[in-house]
């Protein structure tokens, strides 16, 4: 299937989720396993009784910003990521947009939509996939990429991401990944001195809350007025408005912590796995991946998927992706006892 919009027959609108079915172990769909935890679904369970009175997003707006240390003015809520590209696409009247690719495509698919022509600024494969800054068009007001970057998994440097800063622009980083970045290394999200910075986060990923659709947007107070302009009212339900306070607390950023370590040393196991099938011609994308999901490069990757439905393993194909094509697969970063199964059954989808 392709997207009518793109002029390139890219899909856009395709997601993991669409790859998953009953009896498959998921590798295709980036949220945390096991998740959400007990004590997180308890908490959204006990908003419950409040859905009688329309959702008060002041609480919630508090502990975010009060979590990346600005002020409640450099905040918005939003009913996921996926809503602040929406806005970002309906508020802002950009006169050129680029977008760093591969990167996650509903950015993209958001502005298409609203009628923004869009440039592609293709990273390649051969550089790692690593951001370089001199490629952006210098007279680009609107940019856009990921960090960490899905599909690739490389986290780019924070140095080189301010780079692309200046006045007039408006620079979006979107960082639905980073809490799972020990460190959060190379976030901007507590950043005051960037430019027209715009800073993207999610609770899907590390909570498992994608069907709740709950995120925020940080950035200066006049584009934050410009965004909640155009946001409906109410946007942000009582439960997700619960879900945000809660996962801001410090029980709950310890707890993203030590899953970002953890998911640390289940990719570095994974990739040595993989890494023992590189005579079949299997590649890992990227030199230091660091986010929970891997790029891998394959012959007959649309092959081997299907084959790995048959072993019993839904993974992400990952030619709907501007710049990549036919032999590019994404697979999730699970637990070694899945990573030992899953390279098994790789290695007969291969053979």
């Amino acid at each position: 299937m392709t997207d009518p919009a793109d002029p390139d027959g890219y899909d856009l609108r395709h997601h993991g989720d669409a790859e998953v079915g009953e009896g498959l172990v998921d590798l295709a769909v980036n949220v945390r396993a096991g998740t959400p935890p007990s004590w997180l679904a308890q908490r959204i369970a006990g908003s419950l009784a409040g859905l009688a009175g329309y959702p008060d997003g002041r609480t919630a707006r508090r502990a975010v910003a009060a979590r990346h240390g600005r002020p409640d003015a450099e905040v918005l809520l939003t009913a996921g990521a996926a809503e602040a590209f929406v806005l970002l696409a309906r508020a802002l009247r950009p006169r050129r947009v680029a977008v760093v690719h591969p990167q996650f495509t509903e950015p993209e698919a958001a502005l298409r939509a609203a009628g923004h022509p869009v440039e592609r600024v293709v990273l390649r494969a051969a550089d790692g996939f690593r951001l370089d800054p001199a490629r952006v068009p210098q007279d680009a007001d609107l940019v856009l990429l990921g960090n960490p970057t899905n599909p690739t998994s490389v986290l780019h440097p924070a140095a080189a991401v301010r780079e692309l800063a200046r006045p007039g622009r408006t620079l979006v980083v979107d960082e639905a990944f980073m809490d799972a970045v020990p460190g959060e290394r190379e976030s901007l999200a507590a950043a005051a001195d960037v430019p027209g910075l715009v800073v993207l986060r999610s609770l899907t990923k590390t909570w498992g809350l994608a069907g709740l659709r709950v995120g925020y947007v940080l950035a200066e107070p006049p584009t934050v007025a410009a965004l909640e302009r155009a946001q409906p009212l109410w946007a942000v339900s009582t439960p997700a408005l619960a879900a945000v306070e809660a996962c801001m607390s410090p029980r709950a950023l310890a707890e993203a912590a030590e899953a970002a370590r953890t998911v640390t040393a289940e990719r570095a196991y994974l990739v040595e796995r993989l890494r023992g099938l590189a005579a079949t011609g299997l590649e890992v994308a990227g030199d230091t991946p660091a986010a929970p999901f891997l790029l891998l490069r394959l012959p007959d990757a649309a092959g081997v998927r299907l084959r790995l439905r048959d072993l019993g393993y839904a993974v992400r194909r990952a030619d709907t992706f501007p710049g990549l094509g036919p032999d590019w697969l994404r697979i999730a970063v699970r637990d070694r006892r899945t990573a030992d199964g899953f390279a098994n059954a790789l290695a007969t989808a291969m053979a």
